[in-house]
């Protein structure tokens, strides 16, 4: 979504204006501003719930997993990120690397992958290579997000439609899972459909009203509330430890470090993008047009970098920038880096006192956030261009979106930023070629 520069909410900020530390000055940082960085934090803390919890479930990981992300990276990125306003969680894109490792290693695979992953954060920065990584491609980037969007989706079909899980093997990548899903269509059921569905659908009528408010949870108290109300007897997400989760004992062998490494790789890489590219996002909407400076996108990375370290010691999921929550923060009067801070002390508050409403969330309901978030994520704007496209743009964003759901993640962004590399040599040698005659 293009951001808005003459918002209410972006003239206000600009009004007040944060140093580049994100600090404002003692005397400008009145009652109104603490109150705006309070009110952003919060319904910045009520999208990344609901969120959250999906995210790590899809991943294959205990849900709250999810919610600790932003606990234990939040007061980290606050002090050393760059971004003031920038607020970080649990991403999509992240889905499909964590969600290898466990299945493949359990917890403590998606502990090594995204120590591993943190490592290589760090090591971008310090070699000042973030400046360059926020070069890469719109349309590879939007090919990854409309595939991310795709497997999210059909993924979650079965549960949605009541069906027991996936008969499939671990590799069978989305078109198998749809193919398996529709060949069983005569054992869905309606009521997980109809949950499902008050999500979307609820999520959606929020949006028409209040497009930057927390849309997952009004879909998901709507189909929560609607369950309790008509008893239907649906499995629900469970009693959840909200407890400080216990450090990950991780066995490091020569054969699995060099087998992480090139998904840690291709994790680091997709994060960093996610990231660089929701940090520019946000400053635009701030009403700074300016490009991001190579300092800070090498800042940047380095503190997500420390942060995920952090994270992956308890296997939680890896932080990077979230558009939805960041500018709802600043839609809010968020302003400073106090707003992030506010976001996990909120969710903190929220997951102490209403653990047992969190625990009766339908799976369905869950399910269905997952899957609104997906639809949001495909891209609709570039399919509709699509015949009016450069034709390497069109190829690269196809190319990416149809691999990452069906083969591998890495290879889909490698891929796709290879096709401008094979149209730059071909190029070159053709300029070679008629310069020799």
């Amino acid at each position: 979504m293009k951001p808005r520069d003459s918002d209410e909410g972006t003239d206000r900020a600009a009004s007040r204006e944060p140093l580049r530390s994100g600090r404002l000055r003692a005397r400008r940082y009145d009652f109104s501003a603490a109150l705006g960085d309070l009110a952003g934090g919060a319904i910045a803390a009520l999208i990344a719930l609901p969120y959250g919890l999906a995210m790590a479930k899809l991943m294959g990981l205990p849900p709250e997993l999810g919610v600790w992300t932003s606990l234990l990276t939040a007061p980290i990125t606050a002090a050393l990120g760059r971004n003031p306003v920038l607020i970080g969680g649990t991403a999509s894109a992240t889905v499909p690397f964590v969600a290898a490792a466990v299945r493949h290693d359990g917890l403590e695979g998606a502990a090594k992958i995204c120590i591993v992953a943190a490592i290589f954060t760090m090591m971008f920065g310090l070699l000042r290579l973030g400046r360059h990584i926020a070069r890469v491609p719109h349309a590879v980037i939007s090919g990854f997000s409309c595939g991310i969007g795709i497997h999210m989706v059909v993924s979650q079909l079965h549960v949605i439609l009541g069906l027991s899980t996936t008969r499939l093997g671990r590799w069978a990548g989305a078109l198998g899972e749809l193919l398996e899903v529709l060949s069983r269509l005569d054992e869905s059921r309606t009521r997980p459909f109809l949950l499902g569905l008050m999500v979307i659908l609820g999520a959606w009528g929020a949006m028409r009203i209040w497009p930057r408010g927390p849309l997952p949870l009004f879909g998901i108290t709507i189909a929560a509330s609607s369950a309790a109300l008509l008893n239907w007897r649906e499995p629900i997400l469970g009693e959840l430890s909200f407890d400080l989760p216990t450090s990950i004992v991780i066995h490091w062998r020569l054969d699995d470090l060099i087998g992480v490494l090139p998904s840690a790789l291709g994790l680091a890489f997709v994060s960093s993008i996610n990231l660089l590219v929701t940090s520019r996002v946000v400053e635009h909407f701030r009403g700074r047009h300016n490009p991001l400076r190579g300092s800070d996108a090498d800042a940047e990375l380095g503190a997500y970098g420390v942060a995920n370290l952090v994270a992956g010691a308890f296997a939680a999921p890896p932080s990077v920038g979230i558009p939805a929550r960041s500018l709802a923060s600043i839609r809010c009067g968020g302003l400073t880096r106090l707003a992030n801070l506010w976001h996990a002390a909120v969710i903190l508050a929220l997951t102490r006192l209403g653990s047992g409403a969190i625990a009766a969330i339908p799976l369905a309901a869950l399910a269905g956030v997952t899957a609104f978030v997906g639809l949001g994520l495909l891209e609709w704007s570039v399919w509709r261009r699509l015949p009016k496209m450069r034709r390497v743009d069109a190829a690269a964003f196809l190319a990416t979106a149809i691999i990452v759901p069906t083969w591998n993640a890495v290879a889909a962004v490698t891929i796709g930023c290879g096709l401008y590399a094979l149209r730059a040599a071909v190029r070159k040698a053709l300029a070679r070629m008629h310069g020799t005659k």
